[in-house]
């Protein structure tokens, strides 16, 4: 039986961040994936998929430049599921091997197959093949990731009634849609469906969307909804659902009926716990499949780590990979660097949310005594020269020392723009250097220069 170091359960960010971390501090590391080909959600049905369509979507159908060109403009008028998954295919494709070239480069050992605990140091892999082998570690790291949940009132067909894995599995591309879900994934398809002329209606019990999100941003990303056409259904339940002749009709408890062609339902994730053997080591995960963690990312037992949607929010590409770097890291006993937890969050709707630190809503729950400042995108000239893009910068700043607390965005390049915000945030900077920085013109980025400016005034005039 092979001995290593390191095993790493996983191909997703979290799992090559932590096998790549430990390979490079001189560890003995193998890698298990049970798919034929790396990657994990994010590469093959989450993160680089869904991204990839949208910026398919947006330049395909001349999302851009219809502000310029008019509402007619498309750089091809019959866009099929074909073209979209044209450049989805090469995407993935590029990615994986980047992903196999990177862990193959720090000799980290592959091993594909189903992987499941014998006991807290082994496990046992099999192979598609029908062949199992054993192998032991000193330390392991659970990096599994999630799919999408399936409530049982959905008849499932990958067809009419789908979900986000079941969405690349389309034959066609439906006319009319209704997403069931107004959580992030929900809203990024709406939106990129919406952006294809398609007649999207957005469906949730909640009465209202993405409330983790600065008040301010919503009201503006909800006006962007209904002004291209998204039919918001907030606050009701799907009653009955049916298939008649080929299409879905939904019945709602307010009494609306809607029709479409398609309806995407997204309820959510589940952890991928159920069958790695959780009990032959004493572990195990709650209702959503999720297992618990210390700050470390250690499990109950020490020695086996956790990291990424596995383990709950934020549930990002982009923390997961942090997320397993830190947990190889501590598991070897390397000094860390310092770790601010101060994640950005992004959303890869149309238009883009992004977002850091504190919002408005936190600030008054924690008494603390702020001053916002705003930019409008439409009104940046790098905006003009886009076509009168649309949007907005939002930033928060402390009135006892002029510390900039958050950055809300919502437009065209929003989730870059956030870095910025970032940085500042993370170095305790804020108005006076904001004020007096010098941005490329024209950019977004002299939003910032703009909205620190009506915060000055604000707080100074």
């Amino acid at each position: 039986m092979l001995h290593f170091d390191l095993i790493v359960i996983g191909s997703g960010p979290g799992g090559q961040r932590a096998a790549i971390q430990a390979a490079k501090i001189g560890k003995n590391v193998a890698l298990v994936e049970r798919q034929t080909v790396l990657g994990g959600v994010t590469a093959h049905t989450g993160t680089i998929p869904s991204k990839t369509l949208r910026e398919t979507v947006l330049f395909m159908s001349g999302w851009r430049q219809k502000a310029l060109y008019g509402q007619s403009y498309r750089v091809k008028q019959d866009i099929t599921l074909d073209d979209l998954m044209h450049r989805l295919n090469l995407t993935v494709n590029q990615q994986i091997e980047i992903i196999r070239h990177q862990l193959e480069r720090n000799r980290v050992h592959l091993i594909s197959g189903h992987a499941a605990f014998v006991d807290d140091h082994t496990i046992r892999v099999d192979e598609a093949s029908g062949a199992s082998a054993c192998y032991s570690a000193d330390y392991i790291i659970l990096a599994t990731g999630t799919v999408p949940s399936r409530p049982e009132e959905f008849a499932f067909d990958d067809r009419t009634i789908f979900d986000s894995d079941g969405i690349l599995k389309l034959k066609h591309l439906p006319r009319t849609l209704t997403v069931v879900g107004a959580g992030v994934i929900g809203v990024e398809y709406a939106t990129i469906f919406s952006a294809l002329n398609i007649k999207v209606t957005l469906v949730d019990g909640r009465n209202a969307i993405l409330d983790f999100l600065d008040e301010d941003i919503i009201d503006h990303f909800k006006h962007e909804l209904i002004h291209h056409g998204i039919s918001l259904r907030l606050g009701d339940r799907i009653e009955t659902l049916q298939n008649i002749d080929g299409k879905v009709e939904i019945l709602l408890n307010s009494g609306r009926r809607i029709v479409s062609e398609g309806v995407m339902v997204t309820a959510g994730r589940i952890g991928n716990t159920d069958k790695l053997g959780l009990e032959n080591v004493n572990l195990s995960a709650d209702e959503k499949g999720r297992l618990r963690v210390d700050p470390h990312f250690r499990t109950e037992i020490p020695h086996i780590y956790a990291v990424g949607d596995l383990i709950g929010f934020p549930a990002l590409a982009s923390t997961s990979a942090e997320q397993g770097r830190r947990a190889a890291c501590h598991a070897f006993g390397r000094p860390l660097d310092n770790h601010h937890e101060l994640y950005p969050y992004g959303i890869y709707s149309v238009p883009q949310i992004s977002m850091v630190g504190k919002t408005e809503q936190q600030l008054r729950n924690e008494g603390v005594r702020y001053e916002c400042g705003m930019a409008r995108l439409n009104e940046i000239a790098r905006g003009q020269i886009q076509g009168g893009a649309d949007g907005l910068l939002k930033l928060l700043f402390s009135l006892e020392d002029e510390r900039l607390l958050g950055v809300h965005i919502v437009g065209d390049a929003a989730t870059e723009l956030v870095h910025i915000g970032q940085a500042v945030i993370a170095l305790g900077g804020g108005l006076d250097y904001l004020v007096g920085a010098v941005f490329n013109y024209p950019t977004f980025a002299e939003a910032y220069k703009v909205a620190a400016l009506d915060a000055w005034n604000r707080m100074h005039g």
